[in-house]
């Protein structure tokens, strides 16, 4: 059933459904593809008809640990075509193509004096939804974006020629940027990133664009086949190879400068902090859960190595993020070459599932609403 919406509020040219498909998060591992209404907008909203939504690891820790009250609809990886405007609006249109960050920062309390937006509550605050709690929206047909959101500079146009897939990449490459210019590279630099998953080898080709030197590390053959395909030479088989060993050779003994945890075990900590070298700097990127972790105290103390996290996006680097992703897509940064699998909204979860179990031939999953409507 389709109804043309009439609010005198909302500017659209388009027949929108009353309802749609979502995927929808009913407790821990319990997603089912269900149909529920479309969201509706208000003054200084907008809706976009999502074209394509990534899984995202954040995404599959709370399916799976339950840390988020059910129902929700995840998903915050995404890019779409703007189908809805409300009132007040005058920086989009309907029939743009747009992606869209899921918190912005309010640019004005202490924390974002202190440059650490992400700990801003208005940040912490979701302002993308398909329905139910706030919780990105992205694994369902259609999104409404808060006037926060739309107003906080979290949706940006997507040009001409670039993929909505490539698009969907603005916000985890504003992550993985973030974090490396945390370390602040040198060109003299040695950087060990743990883990060559799609966020790993992000974070490995960014760092390498500083100049540095850049090994990394994972267990699976066909994900350093497909690292070698961005440029990176410096491959460690962590299920053959001792991975401190292998840093310390290429470093005279030192070890890295830097490295980068870039996958979710607690144990790869100490892989981590013994991999660098006194004076060095560890960052931990894909530790997002609460927790505990053994690390040796005398390491961080005495030789003087630093322990350092980096949290979600920072839209001080925006404008540097989107000529990455944007312009990278012609110019050798085809972030779409990581999507190893695509699903549409009836086959999610089952996605979710391969998302959950990682083997060598998975890298980044996509759930698009319509086969093939993340390309342009």
């Amino acid at each position: 059933m389709a109804t043309q919406i009439s609010n005198p509020e909302t500017s659209v040219r388009s027949v929108i459904p009353t309802t749609m498909t979502a995927v929808v998060y009913r407790g821990v591992n319990d997603m089912r593809v269900e149909t529920v209404p479309v969201p509706k907008i208000g003054p200084g909203e907008l809706l976009v008809k999502v074209a394509t939504c990534g899984v995202c690891g954040t995404d599959l820790k709370k399916i799976h640990t339950g840390s988020h009250s059910a129902p929700r609809i995840f998903g915050h990886e995404m890019a779409g075509t703007v189908v809805a405007v409300g009132e007040g609006v005058t920086r989009f249109e309907v029939g743009d193509r747009v992606m869209t960050f899921h918190h912005v920062p309010c640019g004005k309390c202490y924390y974002c004096g202190k440059q650490t937006p992400t700990q801003c509550e208005l940040y912490k605050k979701v302002g993308v939804t398909a329905g139910f709690e706030p919780s990105g929206g992205g694994f369902a047909e259609y999104i409404r974006i808060m006037d926060w959101i739309v107003s906080g500079r979290g949706v940006v146009r997507v040009p001409d020629g670039v993929p909505f897939e490539q698009a969907a990449f603005v916000e985890p490459v504003n992550t993985v940027l973030k974090g490396v210019k945390q370390l602040n590279l040198q060109g003299d630099d040695t950087v060990l990133v743990i883990g060559q998953g799609p966020i790993g080898l992000m974070h490995a080709v960014l760092a390498q664009r500083t100049g540095a030197k850049v090994l990394t590390s994972d267990l699976y053959p066909e994900r350093h086949a497909i690292a070698a395909k961005y440029g990176l030479k410096h491959p460690i088989h962590a299920g053959s190879e001792n991975v401190v060993e292998r840093v310390f050779a290429a470093t005279e003994g030192r070890g890295a400068d830097a490295v980068i945890l870039a996958v979710g075990g607690n144990a790869l900590i100490k892989t981590a902090i013994d991999a660098v070298r006194m004076g060095g700097k560890v960052l931990l990127f894909a530790q997002t859960q609460h927790g505990e972790a053994t690390f040796d105290p005398g390491a961080v103390c005495m030789d003087e190595k630093t322990l350092m996290g980096s949290y979600s996006s920072s839209f001080e680097i925006l404008d540097e993020v989107t000529d990455v992703v944007f312009n990278g897509y012609r110019n050798g940064f085809d972030l779409t070459q990581l999507i190893s699998h695509r699903y549409t909204l009836s086959e999610a979860v089952e996605a979710i599932e391969v998302a959950s179990h990682p083997k060598g031939d998975s890298m980044k999953i996509m759930i698009e609403p319509v086969t093939g409507s993340g390309a342009l």
